[in-house]
């Protein structure tokens, strides 16, 4: 008879670490599993279209999606087991409420995009509206454009500033005992102003600075009233990004015996320059496209004014909202072209900001 070929210990704990895989694994899905999933819960969608009330492609989405999610969770069951299938259900709805979350933008984009290049020209971002009849096809956004942009870089370069020195506040000198009172109320107003609506805010300006100090309509006006809007925004997005940075950065600075001001400045700063910078163009993006504050501090105007501080000044959400209101077929050409400059001016600014802060940060 012939020996048994002793087995190492080592081979065992192999081969029971296989059954165990074998066991938990089970079967398993073919590749094509979802691609086949998915074509069957969309044909079935298209007969529950005819034969029963669904009705339209957004009903029809949503019928399809649900049906996937049905079978293919069916079908894992039985193959993979109860384990498998309640990861895949949960998988496939994490990535469909993503989907629907995205379906609004990507049509709202899509609608810009198509409606506002009907009008879109090189003749309608360097012409005004002065002398152009709403019924008469012509006209530009010039005017608006050069308003958005002083109106926005005013409130920038004064609401920015003042909000990340606000938040360097708040997280670097807030934790002194005799400077924690100040800071709640900071904390506090801060918070107010994140949820005062742009409406109120204009008309503080109104009475406040307008009517009480006696200074007119103008670009000026609508700028303090963005600044207010702004500063909330850029103080607890720069506050949330102070607050990642690691406390070993600034320990290592103070060791060095470098003070306080200039390790942030030096260290703290730079490490969380991006976010800082994705802040500030959030609050430029939101400040943007107000028009209830430009409506009670600069109003309309349908001529080119490149002085922020004296007259009405135009500005593209006035620009869009006079045009929808006009009614006309010209005017709504116009009025979806202006929105799309509005758009493609906040993403430019964006990319500005994203490509400076990528070469003026901390190199990784």
């Amino acid at each position: 008879m012939s020996e048994q070929t002793p087995v190492s210990p080592a081979d065992e704990r192999a081969e029971s670490d296989r059954l165990l895989h074998d066991a938990l694994a089970g079967g398993k899905l073919p590749r094509w599993a979802a691609a086949g999933a998915g074509t069957a819960a969309l044909v079935l969608a298209l007969v529950l279209n005819v034969v029963t009330f669904v009705d339209g492609i957004a009903g029809t989405l949503v019928v399809a999606a649900l049906l996937f999610a049905v079978i293919q969770s069916a079908w894992s069951f039985a193959v993979e087991g109860r384990r498998h299938a309640v990861d895949r259900l949960a998988t496939t709805l994490i990535y469909t409420t993503f989907l629907v979350a995205l379906a609004p933008l990507v049509a709202v984009l899509l609608t810009v995009i198509i409606r506002g290049m009907k009008a879109l020209s090189m003749d309608f971002l360097l012409t005004s509206m002065r002398g152009v009849s709403p019924r008469e096809e012509g006209g530009g956004v010039y005017h608006a454009l050069v308003g958005t942009i002083e109106q926005v870089g005013i409130a920038a370069l004064i609401g920015v500033p003042l909000g990340i020195m606000t938040a360097i506040y708040l997280v670097e000198y807030a934790a002194q005992a005799r400077s924690r009172r100040l800071a709640r109320a900071v904390s506090f107003f801060v918070d107010v102003m994140t949820g005062v609506p742009s409406v109120v805010v204009g008309l503080f300006i109104y009475t406040s600075v307008i009517l009480t100090l006696g200074m007119e309509r103008s670009g000026f006006a609508a700028s303090l009233a963005l600044t207010i809007l702004m500063i909330p925004v850029v103080v607890r997005s720069t506050e949330e990004m102070l607050r990642i940075v690691p406390r070993d950065l600034r320990e290592a600075s103070y060791a060095l015996g470098i003070p306080k001001w200039r390790t942030i400045l030096k260290v703290v700063l730079p490490t969380a320059l991006s976010g800082i910078i994705t802040g500030a163009m959030l609050a430029i993006a939101r400040v943007a496209g107000e028009t209830a504050p430009l409506l009670l501090t600069t109003f309309m105007s349908q001529s080119i004014n490149f002085n922020p501080f004296q007259g009405p000044q135009a500005a593209l959400p006035l620009f869009i909202w006079d045009q929808f209101n006009s009614g006309t077929t010209a005017s709504q050409d116009r009025a979806w072209a202006g929105a799309l400059v509005l758009i493609t001016l906040v993403m430019l600014l964006y990319l500005t900001a994203k490509i400076i802060a990528r070469y003026t940060g901390v190199k990784k």
